[in-house]
């Protein structure tokens, strides 16, 4: 139990020092005025209560990726509890708040906008295609659970077909209508019921005397997974645990935040904090796994062996530890989490098509006009079997964090802000991107092996840098010529 208290306390501390340097290096400015009051147009940009808006964002990141990530992730060791808190602190909730800062700085604009604005046009083609993809796979892989756990509880008849075309008409409503219609209203429940969960367990854990917690950290190098061979803990830990340590799919969804938020000040709360949160979430479900099982190796045994995986796990503890009313929140939170991830990518896939489009979205005709081919294209992807769906969204949700890593680097360098704190994550997670795909076996892979794989990966984080370097040193260059004088 001390370990989790101290990783706890480490990852909170994160919050106050870490981020606050943070928000010096990006010279957060409260006079400025923000997109929600000079653009405001009462759909996509309006000023919002800060509790809400932290709550919004909260739900929008987090969805299961905390709880079932942690687990999925734990089953390698206590290597999984240092990745959540070092990962959140240093990489997630950086990439968060500075993505989510220059959206601010840019007129609430959509992340392939910001990455275009800072590496160029063909990568912001190469993004825009990319980002909405990966929208639409999560609009299509977190409608799949909801309805299958609500079909189990319901009458035959309701089966998770039609609990499938029910959670999609909620899609397309959330994605149209205004943000505080349906997301302004029932997310800030939603969140605070996930919120509420955690910390519940978290008591649990801390003071009954039933339940033992015993993480090692200095055994961190040994790998607990049932094959080391084939899940090394680099890079497969750092791709299943996403977003309880860092997620490109954040950077979509800031935008919307950023075109909510009622001063600029409010960023480190909003952005940096709800990550951090999400960390701590994660880090509770990561080790009640372990309480609850006896062992990393039990975690791997308990869900192969229970055809939910790790949603049965997750209402088992929950069942178990908090009685009826843990069952109630294990429903909602398996349920509704989900549910609010998928129409809030959704939302987000509407935003970026309509910029890059240049469609004007106050009129509803025209959010319709935008958002009925992406319902098409998410209802195709949703005949495509799931677990290929997955294994998709989990390598491209930490190759867009690369991009996007990449992206704010250079705007930092251009505005002569410390560039470190967002460069030494982007080689990181370069790293873990390009080996994960060059070992991962086919399907989603090319099967090479661990070690040529982790040196092609190398070479390319430093390839990566060298092309930063020259473009830092061109922007020094052009930084340094002497400017014409102004014509009278």
């Amino acid at each position: 139990m001390t370990s989790f208290l101290i990783a706890l306390a480490v990852l909170i501390g994160g919050y106050f020092i870490y981020g606050s340097v943070v928000e010096r290096i990006l010279k957060v400015d409260p006079s400025r005025e923000v997109p929600a009051t000079r653009l405001r147009d009462n759909v996509d940009y309006m000023p919002m209560p800060t509790w809400k808006v932290f709550l919004i964002q909260f739900l929008n990141i987090a969805g299961l990726g905390p709880i079932f990530g942690a687990i999925m992730g734990v089953t390698f060791g206590p290597a999984a509890f240092l990745w959540i808190v070092l990962g959140t602190i240093f990489a997630g909730a950086v990439h968060d708040f500075v993505s989510g800062y220059v959206s601010l700085r840019s007129d609430g604009a959509s992340l392939p906008e910001i990455v275009g604005q800072q590496l160029g046009l063909p990568v912001r083609q190469v993004m825009r295609i990319f980002s909405v993809v990966l929208l639409l796979l999560v609009t299509a892989v977190f409608a799949y659970t909801p309805a299958q756990l609500i079909a189990s509880l319901t009458p035959a008849a309701l089966n998770a077909d039609f609990w499938l075309i029910v959670i999609f008409a909620y899609y397309i409503l959330a994605t149209i209508l205004p943000i505080d219609k349906v997301i302004g209203k029932f997310y800030p429940v939603f969140g605070f019921a996930l919120l509420f969960m955690a910390v519940g367990i978290m008591a649990v854990m801390m003071f009954s005397p039933d339940v033992s917690l015993n993480i090692n950290l200095l055994d961190a190098a040994t790998n607990h997974s049932p094959d080391p061979s084939l899940r090394p803990i680099f890079p497969m830990m750092f791709v299943s645990i996403a977003c309880g340590a860092i997620s490109g799919f954040h950077a979509t969804q800031s935008p919307m935040m950023a075109r909510c938020l009622k001063n600029e000040r409010l960023a480190r709360p909003v952005f940096y904090g709800a990550m951090v949160a999400e960390g701590i979430v994660a880090l509770i479900w990561a080790a009640a796994a372990i309480a609850f099982t006896g062992g990393y190796e039990n975690v791997s045994d308990y869900m192969s062996s229970h055809s939910g995986g790790a949603g049965t796990l997750v209402s088992d503890i929950s069942i178990t530890w908090l009685g009826t009313f843990g069952g109630i929140l294990a429903i909602l939170g398996v349920v509704a989490a989900p549910i609010t991830t998928g129409d809030t990518a959704l939302r987000s896939a509407r935003l970026i098509v309509a910029d890059f489009m240049h469609v004007k979205q106050v009129k509803l005709v025209k959010r319709l006009i935008v958002a009925i081919p992406l319902c098409a294209v998410v209802a195709f992807l949703m005949m495509i079997d799931f677990n290929v769906l997955w294994r998709y969204f989990a390598w491209s949700n930490q190759t867009l964090a690369t991009f996007t890593l990449w992206a704010v680097t250079v705007y930092l360098a251009r505005h002569k802000a410390n560039y470190l704190i967002t460069l030494i994550p982007a080689m990181f997670m370069t790293m873990v991107s390009v080996s994960y795909l060059l070992m991962a076996p086919s399907p989603e892979g090319f099967g090479l092996p661990l070690i040529l794989s982790l040196c092609i990966s190398a070479a390319v984080a430093l390839g990566l840098t060298a092309l930063f370097a020259s473009k830092v040193k061109s922007l020094s260059a052009s930084a340094a010529l002497p400017q014409p004088e102004a014509s009278h």
